[in-house]
């Protein structure tokens, strides 16, 4: 590696190794810092005992970018689709309901109760403008349809994304799409339904979910093995400087053993917000304070292999969601075996369940042994598990997931002035456009184009 680059890229999650790759592919020698001994950050697939364990997300939406870039990475053929119809499930006085999908079967189902589906109706029929300030999730499901709709359906929905608190979460940031539809339309459900008409006119499919045959850190190690010697791992950034007027960035890192200063006229930080807080302290404060202010929730994954036998439930469909009235710590779980296969031995299942969050960060704290329990503990009486399970694997994040709270979009804009005021500088990562992993990579991409525009202007 050449001490000065067109392009170095800190970070070799999805966002930074999708951002590199990019941008070799336009020709630009960019080159990627890592910290950790492994690239793909919290996308990590693990074989133990026959399982086939998922540290981070669980699966992926096949959106429309990310399949292409698998495609051209040659690992289509590598894809799993969960089955489409498989049911979702919310825990309700003790039972796990079905959740309905589709107009008619939400209508006819019992569900939510009358008061909430002539809320929904008059949504449809009716027309209502967002208002001035910006608002949270919940009040946005309280003003617009009913408490119901957020303790039942909404409020899990939401732990399951963003492990988040309804209640802080800013809808316009977390769910534009949502916001925008209610300001375009005067109708969450005519917003919605003329999106999806118009993306069906421009030819786009509703996404799939996925995974690969060897788990999803397939696609990270794809993008690494690509990136061959131009990805630097245990590669640790100390300081960042730039020249004035800023011009050229000058990274100080430890690479392949020995302590080097790298310069660049593009410099794309894909870490952490914590991480590039402190990276850009010495450019300007501002950058610490503005990144230090977006939250992160806790997450602890649980991993628990049964056998088929001492499951009294059937395991048909995706997993279910907690709503927090249910008085249980675990967020929610995912049937994987169920979704795809080759996740664990014959006559076995692998359950992957959290804990903790943005309502309940101490739990995700607990010990491995304490989490295994209580898990095990709360799964029983639902799926009717008479045994304890032969199998588990706890993997821990104290910043898992970004939160996209009341504020998050002023941040950014914030983020953005500053980041004017250092030409070349560049951000990528779950905390800017969604924490999905198809989110991260498309943004990365239209970062990566930004800096071939700006090296060929």
């Amino acid at each position: 590696m050449a001490d000065s680059l067109p392009a170095l890229v800190i970070g070799a999650g999805v966002s930074g190794l999708a951002c590199a790759c990019a941008l070799r592919k336009s020709g630009v020698d960019a080159h990627v810092l890592e910290a950790s001994p492994r690239a793909g950050g919290v996308i990590e697939s693990v074989r133990r005992d026959g399982f086939l364990l998922e540290l981070g997300p669980q699966s992926f939406s096949g959106t429309a970018p990310l399949l292409d870039l698998c495609r051209e990475l040659g690992i289509e053929s590598q894809l799993q689709r969960a089955p489409e119809r498989a049911p979702r499930f919310v825990l309700i006085d003790g039972a796990l309901r079905p959740v309905p999908l589709s107009p008619p079967a939400f209508f006819s189902s019992s569900f939510v109760g009358a008061g909430t589906k002539l809320a929904i109706l008059r949504d449809l029929f009716g027309r209502t403008s967002p208002p001035v300030a910006e608002e949270s999730i919940g009040a946005f499901v309280r003003r617009k349809f009913s408490p119901e709709l957020l303790e039942k359906l909404i409020g899990p929905f939401v732990s399951g994304i963003y492990a988040g608190d309804p209640e802080k979460l800013s809808l316009s940031a977390a769910f534009p799409q949502l916001y925008e539809a209610e300001a375009s339309a005067g109708s969450v459900l005519r917003g919605v339904m003329r999106a999806s008409k118009r993306n069906k006119s421009a030819g786009q499919q509703r996404p799939l979910l996925l995974s690969f045959r060897d788990g999803n850190e397939t696609l990270p190690r794809t993008i690494a093995q690509k990136l061959g010697s131009a990805l630097h791992l245990g590669a640790r950034v100390s300081t960042v400087r730039c020249s004035s007027p800023a011009s050229t960035f000058f990274v100080t890192a430890s690479v392949d053993g020995s302590e080097r200063v790298l310069t660049t006229q593009n410099l794309i930080l894909a870490s952490p917000t914590d991480v590039a807080a402190t990276l850009l302290v010495e450019l300007s404060r501002e950058f610490r304070t503005t990144l230090a202010e977006v939250e992160y929730a806790p997450v602890a994954v649980v991993s628990l292999g049964y056998r088929k036998s001492d499951v009294g439930r059937s395991l048909e469909g995706f997993g279910f969601l907690v709503p927090r009235s249910a008085g249980l710590q675990i967020l929610g779980s995912v049937w994987n075996s169920s979704l795809f296969p080759g996740r664990a031995p014959d006559g076995h299942a692998l359950l992957t369940s959290f804990v903790g969050g943005a309502t309940n960060p101490p739990a995700a704290r607990f010990s491995p042994a304490q989490l295994t329990a209580l898990v095990h503990r709360e799964l029983s009486p639902i799926l009717k598990i008479t045994n304890p399970p032969v199998f588990s694997h706890v993997t821990v994040y104290e910043r898992a997931i970004p939160q996209y709270n009341l504020g998050h979009a002023t941040r950014m804009k914030t983020l953005d002035t500053i980041s004017a005021q250092c030409p070349g500088l560049f951000f990528a990562g779950n905390y800017l456009r969604g924490p999905a992993i198809g989110a991260c990579a498309e943004q990365a991409q239209e970062v990566a184009a930004q800096v071939v525009r700006r090296l060929n202007p």
